[in-house]
């Protein structure tokens, strides 16, 4: 145990040196693993990318950035006429209307000047004679009714079959599209018709216009939520002179279909209404005669949004696991974190971006899912590998120096260099007594003389650690510790004295132990100095071997009170200004008055007798009283006063005896040298 304040200082600069090695090499190591990782993170979400959960939360996210700042074309591309609740309130017909109705309507918008009437009702089956042949009348080149497609799952495969209008309809040149649509797993329609005869390319074919090719399944881009195009009611377009603005329907496509006036809700639902993308906002749904007009703007406009293809997917996912496992940097630090929460806004943003200038569609979700991914596993490595570090580091050194500077040491390796800091510290000297005699009875027994003061420098070192000390040094048989750094202790005063305290009843302890064993050996004590006061505190030495320790007065003086226990038969001894710390939780009793280099008055030096408690009882107000006395009779240099007020001390408190009959002798000393 000797040997080990001659090591402590190479041990704390060793650690220094191989902590930075170690640090440095992480530094230094090649990106080949991050680049492993990266490529194994991008793999895993790949693999993620088109199943269910994801999928809906890609969905979720287009809707989100598809309805931020939607492009809006210089003029709605069709106006809707409306069969709505007003006009079955002002016509009071029943559902189906009746069809020479349905006539006198295209009647009506052909003489408003109307260019294109599109009608989102099937005709598939006959009604009257004089209705249907007036429908048939009304119809022609420029108008288009509806189709519908129906899907029937057969054992042996799925059969498609396209349901259209009656062929009376369509003889005089009207056309007919299909107005099907199909909703995303969500119940979302999102998607463009994949058939060619739909009802919107039916539209544009009939107003003289060409349909542009689309990519396979693409997406729509909404304008808006619901009651997005002019709308009016049916009942106002018959008669469009007296409800309506004039030249209202001049040249410009009209659609005809049911849409409620009031949106029905998302949760109740709705005839031929369906959730989009502004639904999740509004709250609403839209009406199917209204998305065909959506869908035929995207025709018109080419306003459909494409979908990525999944290498171009790929190579996102790929570059933002790369970001996301910090593949240019050493290590991951805050630095990181903040370009690695940059990234994932900046991946978002540029989803957003491409959907809105480039009309592709990018999910952002799984790249962004992967940045995260590789910045979690990243950190996850790192983290492991520096605790990895950090226990093997203070393993190493911990038989070395305190565990409590081993810890700070480890969080904060650049602390670990030549110079300190002032601070207030409490400062303990413990030494054994009776070791010389000890040492004389086992001198030809020096292993079991190691083992007995390797056992009671054990048992006083646990009673530091636990008081939260630190341990500076062993010096033969003596321990020194102090308080209050590297770590902070508020109560350090109280915690040193409680310390040594501990250290008497551990020696107490280590006695009847070594009688138990049948040792007939010399019984063990200690004798404590503890001082407080302001020191010098850090890593003391040359470059080449230092110590973290400290130095100051309150160091010496405290060196000097463990060596007055002997002198005043007490087994501890505290300063000033530990006293003065202590006095609301300890008993302390002023022994005597010292002279003190650099002080020009003589400094008290007190003992400590166990909790405040003690003061209260009757023994402890005797012994207040005595210690007034004494103090009077020291005042005065009246040695008879003193002596009487040590024979009250003494009867006050029997386990002072010792002290008294020391101070007895040294009265006695003094007055023979007078």
């Amino acid at each position: 145990m000797t040997g080990a304040a001659s090591v402590r200082g190479r041990a704390a600069a060793a650690l220094h040196q191989r902590y930075r090695a170690l640090q440095k090499g992480l530094r230094d190591r090649p990106r080949l693993r991050n680049l492993l990782l990266a490529a194994l993170v991008s793999v895993l979400a790949i693999g993620l990318h088109g199943r269910a959960g994801i999928r809906i939360v890609e969905a979720r996210v287009f809707d989100i950035l598809a309805t931020i700042a939607p492009p809006q074309p210089a003029a709605p591309g069709a106006i809707i006429v409306a069969i709505d609740e007003p006009s079955f309130t002002e016509l009071s017909e029943r559902w189906p209307w009746p069809r020479d109705l349905h006539a006198r309507l295209v009647e009506s918008l052909k003489h408003a000047g109307a260019r294109t009437i599109g009608i989102d009702i099937v005709f598939a089956e006959p009604s009257t004679p004089a209705a249907d042949g007036a429908l048939a009348a009304a119809l022609g080149p420029g108008q288009v009714l509806a189709a519908d497609r129906e899907v029937i799952a057969m054992e042996q495969g799925t059969q498609v079959s396209r349901i259209g209008p009656l062929a009376a309809l369509t003889a005089n040149g009207a056309g007919s599209g299909v107005t099907s649509v199909d909703l995303d797993s969500d119940g979302v329609l999102r998607r463009m018709p994949s058939i060619e005869d739909s009802f919107a390319a039916a539209i544009l074919r009939a107003n003289g216009e060409a349909v542009p090719a689309t990519p396979a399944r693409p997406l729509i881009q909404y304008l808006g939520g619901a009651r997005t195009y002019p709308t009016v009611s049916y009942y106002q377009a018959l008669d469009p002179a007296a409800f309506l603005p004039p030249g209202i329907f001049k040249d410009k496509t009209v659609l005809v279909g049911l849409s409620l006036k009031a949106a029905p809700t998302v949760e109740s639902g709705g005839n031929d209404a369906f959730e989009t993308p502004f639904s999740m906002k509004s709250g609403t749904l839209t009406a199917g005669v209204e998305i065909h007009a959506t869908i035929l703007d995207n025709l018109r406009h080419g306003l459909w949004i494409t979908p990525a293809p999944l290498s171009a997917i790929g190579l996102a996912v790929l570059a933002c696991a790369l970001l996301g496992c910090g593949t240019g940097s050493g290590a991951i630090t805050w630095r990181t974190g903040v370009v690695a929460a940059a990234g994932l806004v900046a991946i978002i943003g540029a989803s957003w971006l491409l959907l809105r200038f480039g009309r592709v569609w990018l999910p952002p979700v799984t790249p962004a899912l992967a940045a995260v991914t590789g910045f979690g596993a990243r950190f996850g490595l790192d983290y492991a590998r520096e605790r990895r570090l950090r226990a093997a580091v203070s393993e190493a050194f911990s038989r070395y120096v305190t565990p409590a500077l081993v810890a700070e040491l480890a969080r904060n390796p650049d602390s670990l260099k030549l110079g300190g800091e002032r601070r207030e510290l409490s400062i303990l000297f413990c030494d054994v007594r009776g070791f010389t005699s000890l040492s004389e009875r086992l001198k030809d027994d020096p292993v079991q003389l190691t083992g007995i003061i390797n056992r009671l420098l054990d048992a006083l070192s646990e009673q530091v650690l636990e008081a939260r000390g630190t341990i500076d040094k062993y010096m033969g048989d003596c321990v020194m510790a102090f308080w209050n750094a590297p770590l902070p202790e508020p109560a350090h005063a109280k915690a040193a004295v409680a310390a040594a305290m501990q250290m008497a009843r551990a020696v107490e302890r280590l006695n009847a132990e070594l009688q138990a064993e049948g040792l007939d050996l010399p019984p063990l004590a200690v004798g404590v100095g503890v001082n407080t006061g302001s020191c010098v505190v850090g890593n003391i030495g040359s470059r080449w071997r230092y110590d973290y320790s400290v130095l100051g007065d309150a160091v010496n003086l405290a060196s000097r009170l463990e060596g007055m226990t002997k002198d005043y038969a007490v087994t501890i001894i505290i300063g000033e200004g530990t006293a003065r710390a202590i006095e609301d939780s300890f008993f302390v009793f002023e022994l005597d008055r010292i002279a003190v280099r650099g002080r020009s008055q003589a400094t008290p030096i007190f003992t400590v007798l166990g909790p405040a408690a003690g003061r209260a009882g009757d023994g402890g107000r005797a012994l207040m009283e005595a210690q007034g006395r004494l103090h009077a009779g020291a005042a005065q240099a009246d040695t008879a006063q003193r002596l009487a007020a040590l024979d009250a001390v003494e009867a006050a408190w029997p386990d002072l005896a010792g002290y008294c009959a020391r101070m007895r002798e040294i009265l006695a000393e003094r007055d023979a040298q007078l």
